[in-house]
């Protein structure tokens, strides 16, 4: 253990508290721990009543930061989001409120539900980390996260989110069903919502900040990051995707294999760090090619297997 990485106790806290409220599922819990600690916005995709909103609220709650929930609707309006400028008589002039994009963490409930207008004022918020309101630019919170929920494609009334918006998420996470013993727990357990109104931060904003120093501070040797660039260079040689990887998606990985090794109790990543962490971080980037009969997350996992180890 090198520098008393993790002996870090409130990593373990903040995992084991989030699996008493998702159960069964840590390997997903995991990963979205993973994803803010490198930083990103993290997207759960999957069927309603499986526990995504759950999972986000249990995230902001234990990571101690402030939050806000939108429940995206198709006749949401961006101003909705970010805020509005009314005439106050009393102040003799326009005074902004501020919309629940000003938030340390926004939880966006049914993303795929908004209007395509809206959606692009969230993705400013998220590259940006400001959102622009009647010309007037206008910070928001540190740390900003989106943790976004969605349904699956086929749903009615859904608007596909545009490739531009989906390279924004580090990571996309489903939950899928919870095994049957998890859900007899569910079953014979407290009331989800309960719990949530319970669960005391772990971390503050200040530990958040040397978290996500120390994960940007884990080392990648020469033959991880050749590993690395050989599946992105598989990504984009035509034979499995439709299109290949940006360097943006690239470092996207590498942070995120980053943050699983200092999961993991390392502070050097591993070549498995990168495979175990690849699917999550780049299938919602990627289209199969068309006669690949396979979704993009099995066909990530069928170029990792093809793609030799250093």
């Amino acid at each position: 253990m090198v520098h008393g990485m993790h002996a870090d106790t409130k990593i373990h806290q903040l995992l084991n508290q989030l699996n008493t409220v998702i159960v069964g599922k840590s390997q997903q819990v995991s990963d979205c721990v993973a994803c803010l600690l490198a930083g990103g916005h993290l997207l759960i995709e999957d069927v309603p009543g499986v526990g995504k909103t759950t999972l986000a609220h249990a995230l902001s709650r234990s990571f101690g930061l402030q939050f806000s929930r939108v429940q995206f609707t198709a006749d949401l309006m961006p101003s909705d989001l970010v805020g509005v400028s009314i005439y106050e008589r009393e102040h003799e002039g326009f005074v902004f409120h501020p919309g629940p994009v000003f938030a340390q963490v926004l939880l966006a409930d049914e993303i795929n539900r908004a209007s395509p207008k809206t959606q692009s004022a969230l993705l400013e918020a998220m590259e940006e980390k400001q959102v622009t309101v009647e010309g007037e630019t206008r910070p928001l919170p540190q740390p900003f996260f989106v943790i976004a929920t969605q349904n699956p494609q086929d749903q009615l009334g859904t608007y596909a989110l545009p490739e531009s918006q989906l390279d924004r998420f580090h990571m996309r996470l489903s939950l899928g069903y919870p095994d049957r013993a998890a859900e007899r727990e569910l079953l014979r357990g407290a009331d989800r919502r309960h719990l949530l109104e319970h669960l005391p931060p772990v971390l503050t904003p200040a530990d958040l900040t040397r978290l996500q120093q120390a994960v940007l501070a884990v080392h990648a040797a020469e033959p991880v990051l050749d590993y690395l660039q050989d599946l992105v260079a598989a990504t984009r040689s035509g034979r499995w995707f439709a299109q290949g990887l940006s360097p943006r998606a690239a470092l996207a990985v590498l942070r995120a294999a980053k943050a699983q090794a200092y999961l993991q109790g390392r502070d050097y990543v591993a070549p498995d760090d990168i495979a175990a962490i690849l699917p999550q971080t780049v299938a919602h980037r990627l289209v199969p090619v068309s006669d690949a009969g396979r979704g993009a997350v099995e066909q990530v996992r069928a170029m990792v297997d093809a793609t030799p180890l250093p």
